[in-house]
């Protein structure tokens, strides 16, 4: 333990007004540095709902109050936002503490590390990059760039002109990161994951070989590199200790949510657990697509001699308590799981439902119903949600919304930096920034009129020749459609190039780019507002390194120009994706489809460890309900897709995780209901037949 760390006994911070009892010991617990637990790992298991960033906050905020420096503290969360909005309580839990540390609370997020694992690693990286061999100033892709740079050696290898279907850029990015995030092989990766292109190992292995030179040749990182690169790194017993010693705490928010390369980087920094502090829920594990594994925090306390200490919080302040009965009982039958049930103050008559519907069409209709009925008794349409296995499962929903006038915003739409114009202008920057980024040299360059990727090709050839200064680009030979462009385009990336001053260049930028906007790009005074946007987020940023890497790594996630017209309305209903939806919570909630094939998918049923994490799937689905919870499941599905050939369908099964003892939870209703009638027409007949006895004397 450092030197930095406290030696007086200083009385933790009060919590009993603003914590419970679950919450205020995880929230102390090994924090009074003359306790005999003091700097043991952590392990905070928080059930949904239960306040673990209120918890996390606090805990936070008693290690500064005890003395240790914020300087000293590492916060790694899975979103920016999510790290700024802990800081933020932290600084008024410290300001309000009434302790000698209360006039630094608002000094705490300039010394304190904070941020992502990729934003963490990329500061971490730029500091030891000569020891790695990296240029302190690469460039960070985004996801987009990465596609487009797997696709251009794709297509130099001839592997897009094979007889046979190769995969195509965004599957090929697929693969890499899950195998490189997995730290599993190429043949299993395509045997578990990607069997389709099992037959294509030896030239993806090639494929992903070249990929790997062109990034380093063009002194560029993806986001898989920001963690790969950190954990070579931490491979160096001096550097991993140097590194490790910097922090007295290391505090990690949805630790079911890392992957394996994530876990064993906080291993090497910390491979006693000392200061060590992991909060996250194995019931709320969904990611594994990503390469998450909730194996991490299923094996987290045995990974330390002694053990870690487990805290489980319980409490849950979001749902009523009926809901959380439902969400307990479907856990419960989990195979492997941390024990815990979660139980609220808040009672309710209202048991969550289960509702059989005919088809999706009547789901839609009646979904509709009920939404607009919740609104009749008080509940706005955006305090609802309807969520989803899959984004299409929601169409004949949407269209039955429209009918009704009803306004929606559906999450998982284009994101901000995957609108063209926004990624013309970072181009340009992240060209000036580094002239041997390919990708972003060749958007760049074809931004002129004349000019394709042959000539964009050529004017980096010559730069090259010319030892890679963007001077170059003033001699450089081009088509006579860019000619009256070419010399102010130029000058513009030479003088970014040069410039140390970063204030202006965005605006720099915007005024080269405007002109040619409308010529490039339809709409353009919608696509101009995002352009300004992105000119203000540019001025919270000190450097050009800063703003596009923090801009890549933590992205806004919508633009102006995609984003649909609800906003327009006062008030809209929510459409979502559960993995969209994990850490939002609204008071009434709708799940479509609760069947076997989609809770759970059809192509998780053969694998154990893919059927419970579909379990968690359901079980997060639930948990997003504060008052009211209805599961749908329609009888029938349809798959003729040609209608001329009539509509075939197939009967939906149940969702084999609604047990009985689960069933026994909710209440279960049809719809549409069919009113009994007090005399059937046919009962008042006198007559009877013995059918079954002529059935028999068929066979006489």
């Amino acid at each position: 333990m450092s030197s930095s760390a406290p030696v007086s006994n200083i009385a933790p911070l009060s919590t009993s007004v603003t914590l419970n009892a679950e919450q205020a010991l995880a929230a102390n617990w090994g924090i009074d540095p003359l306790n005999v637990d003091y700097g043991k790992p952590l392990l905070i298991i928080a059930g949904a709902g239960t306040g673990k960033t209120n918890t996390l906050s606090h805990r936070v905020a008693n290690l500064l109050v005890n003395g240790v420096s914020p300087s000293r503290i590492l916060l790694m969360t899975f979103s920016r936002r999510a790290a700024s909005e802990m800081i933020r309580r932290t600084e008024h839990i410290v300001t309000n503490s009434n302790t000698r540390y209360a006039s630094a609370g608002s000094s705490i997020s300039r010394q304190l590390w904070s941020g992502t694992f990729h934003a963490i690693g990329n500061r971490i990286l730029r500091e030891y990059a000569d020891a790695l061999g990296l240029a302190s100033n690469f460039s960070v892709m985004d996801r987009g760039d990465s596609a487009d740079l797997i696709d251009l050696v794709r297509n130099e290898l001839g592997l897009g002109a094979a007889r046979k279907r190769f995969p195509r850029k965004d599957t090929c990015l697929a693969i890499y990161s899950y195998r490189v995030n997995t730290g599993a092989s190429l043949q299993s990766t395509l045997e578990l994951e990607y069997p389709w292109c099992a037959q294509w190992h030896d030239e993806l292995n090639t494929l992903f070989k070249a990929y790997v030179n062109a990034k380093q040749q063009q002194h560029v990182l993806d986001y898989d590199d920001l963690l790969l690169y950190w954990h070579i790194l931490m491979q160096e017993p001096a550097l991993a200790s140097a590194i490790g010693d910097r922090f007295d705490h290391v505090l990690v928010d949805e630790y079911q949510d890392t992957n394996s390369l994530q876990s064993s980087i906080l291993c090497a920094m910390k491979p006693t657990g000392s200061g060590l502090c992991v909060v996250g829920d194995d019931a709320q594990s969904i990611y594994s697509f990503r390469a998450a594994s909730v194996e991490n925090i299923l094996s987290f306390p045995d990974q330390f001699d002694p053990p870690a200490k487990v805290i489980t919080l319980e409490h849950n302040y979001r749902s009523v308590q009926p809901i959380l009965d439902s969400a307990n009982m479907l856990m419960q039958e989990a195979d492997r799981r941390y024990q815990k049930r979660l139980h609220s103050n808040q009672s309710s008559a209202q048991q969550p439902r289960f509702v059989m519907v005919e088809d999706d069409r009547s789901q839609a209709a009646y979904v509709v119903e009920q939404i607009l009925a919740r609104r009749e008794e008080g509940i706005l349409l955006k305090h609802q949600a309807v969520l989803m296995r899959k984004a299409h499962d929601s169409d004949l929903l949407e269209l039955e919304l429209m009918r009704h006038d009803i306004p929606f915003v559906k999450y998982g739409g284009l994101k901000f930096l995957e609108a063209a114009h926004v990624k013309d202008m970072l181009s340009i920057l992240r060209f000036a920034d580094n002239p041997r980024n390919r990708i972003a040299a060749f958007r760049t360059l074809q931004l002129l009129p004349g000019i394709g990727p042959a000539c964009a090709d050529r004017c980096l050839r010559h730069i090259e020749t010319q030892g890679g200064s963007l001077t170059a680009l003033k001699t450089a030979s081009v088509p006579a459609a860019a000619k009256d462009h070419w010399p102010d385009l130029a000058t513009l990336l030479v003088e970014l190039a040069e410039q140390q001053e970063w204030a202006g260049q965005v605006m720099r930028v915007r005024q080269w780019y405007e002109p040619h906007l409308e010529r490039l790009h339809g709409n353009a005074i919608v696509r101009a507002g995002d352009l300004n946007q992105l000119e203000a987020l540019s001025m919270q940023h000190s450097s050009r390194e800063s703003f596009l890497t923090e801009l890549t790594l933590d992205p806004p996630q919508s633009t102006g120009d995609e984003a649909g017209h609800a906003l327009k309305d006062e008030d809209y209903l929510i459409l979502s994706t559960v993995h969209s939806a994990k850490g939002q919570e609204w008071e009434s909630v709708h799940v479509l489809n609760v069947v076997d094939g989609t809770f759970p998918n059809e192509f998780a049923c053969d694998d154990p460890a893919r059927l419970e994490e579909e379990r968690r799937l359901l079980y997060v689905a639930m948990t997003r309900a504060k008052r009211r919870l209805e599961l749908m499941a329609p009888l029938k599905f349809y798959v003729t897709q040609q209608r001329r050939f009539g509509e075939r369908h197939v009967y939906g099964a149940r969702s084999r995780f609604l047990t009985e003892a689960v069933m026994n939870t909710l209440e279960r209703d049809a719809w549409p209901r069919q009113e009994a009638s007090s005399e059937s027409p046919l009962a008042s007949h006198a007559v009877r037949i013995d059918a079954m006895a002529r059935l028999r004397a068929m066979w006489d």
